[in-house]
């Protein structure tokens, strides 16, 4: 069995989840020290709406970085039987062996800040498999038959 890890695609994806992070705290900084300066800043924030914005401001960091990490895989283990991507939470799904499974790329970005090399968003399927969408490493898939149409 060879494994082969999705450095560029989970890159991409931490990168692209702390940037969120990080401009979300921005805003939400900065909305907060608004509230604090502004006329009746200095009632409980139960009263003024701070704390409801709290709950929401964690519930779209947690909602936003789970979503933006989901579709990077960890790695691909393929052998002759199958094909087994490892999900960035442990999830592993079988697909087809390389030679039955279909690869259709959605969107190419370039090595830059957030990857060091290319990475592709990719569609997967096989005759007996659901279609899935992926984060992945140019050529992590290679061996499987490239497919332009539509599924």
């Amino acid at each position: 069995m060879e494994r082969r890890p999705n450095v560029g695609g989970s890159q991409r994806a931490v990168r692209l989840a702390v940037l969120y992070a990080v401009v979300l705290t921005a805003l939400y900084a900065g909305f907060v020290l608004y509230d604090r300066t502004a006329p009746g800043g200095t009632s409980s924030p139960s009263t003024n709406g701070v704390l409801l914005f709290t709950v929401l401001f964690l519930a779209f960091g947690i909602g936003g970085v789970v979503y933006t990490l989901s579709p990077a895989p960890r790695a691909v283990e393929v052998d002759l039987a199958r094909v087994t991507v490892v999900g960035r939470w442990g999830r592993r799904r079988s697909f087809p062996p390389l030679d039955r499974l279909s690869v259709r790329i959605v969107r190419r970005y370039p090595a830059g800040w957030l990857a060091g090399t290319e990475v592709e968003l990719v569609e997967v399927w096989g005759p007996d498999a659901p279609v899935r969408g992926y984060l992945v490493e140019e050529e992590l898939f290679t061996g499987a038959s490239a497919s332009t149409r539509e599924r």
